[in-house]
């Protein structure tokens, strides 16, 4: 049996980071049959981070070579219909999605204003983590933040490198149905990752007042939501 390794859930979405919730997704959308434990500490994961997944003894991390890998090994049809340029869109949303993470990210960790009620959700749910772990890990964040540059920027441009990428999902996500068509591909999963940890989070960020008003962009992740969660 697959093994998914993953941060915790957090507010009704089954992990609180976007990388994570987008495997989870994609499992789920491909009928994997699949178990999923849920960790606070990455320091044994493949490089460190999570997802990682177990796959007959195998430890495979990052969310694009888990997603890859499971296409292949099981042969999935997820993605068996699309085009050389739909992928080519994916691969780009993909690297899109990869800077909205950090944007997202800052808002929790960074942002004096919505820390608190990430903290405090997080307690609520998880009374194991303390205060203290939690200040903890909001120093190592800021450092992360200052090395890769998001913690160099003032908070309203910061949220505008995250808006500049909603707005672009906005615009690729169809009235109805899924990036692709009539059914959802991994690139739904990837999508909803991210969306779902704003939309479903009760912090009034700028980026999740930016999904709320976009009808299309909470009826693509409530329908992801709602497939994935039966």
């Amino acid at each position: 049996m697959l093994i998914l390794y993953s941060y915790p859930e957090l507010f009704g979405v089954a992990d609180n980071n976007g990388y994570g919730l987008k495997v989870f997704a994609f499992l789920k959308l491909a009928g994997l049959p699949f178990t999923h434990q849920h960790l606070f500490d990455a320091s044994a994961a493949p490089r460190g981070q999570l997802p990682y997944i177990l796959d007959d003894g195998q430890s495979i991390g990052d969310s694009e070579t888990i997603i890859a890998h499971c296409l292949e090994k099981y042969r999935l049809t997820l993605d068996a219909a699309l085009t050389p340029a739909q992928r080519m869109t994916d691969h780009l949303v993909t690297r899109m999605l990869d800077d909205l993470y950090w944007v997202m990210s800052y808002s929790r960790w960074k942002d004096d204003r919505f820390f608190p009620a990430f903290r405090d959700g997080i307690i609520a749910q998880h009374p194991q983590i303390d205060e203290a772990s939690l200040n903890k890990a909001r120093e190592y964040n800021a450092q992360r933040y200052f090395y890769q540059g998001i913690g160099r920027y003032a908070p309203e441009q910061a949220y505008a490198r995250g808006l500049a990428d909603l707005r672009v999902l906005a615009d690729l996500i169809p009235p109805q149905g899924y990036v692709h068509g009539e059914k959802p591909s991994s690139i739904d999963a990837g999508i909803y990752g991210f969306i779902a940890n704003i939309y479903f989070f009760p912090i009034s960020t700028p980026l999740k007042a930016f999904v709320v008003s976009q009808a299309n962009l909470v009826r693509h992740c409530e329908a992801i939501h709602a497939a994935i969660s039966s």
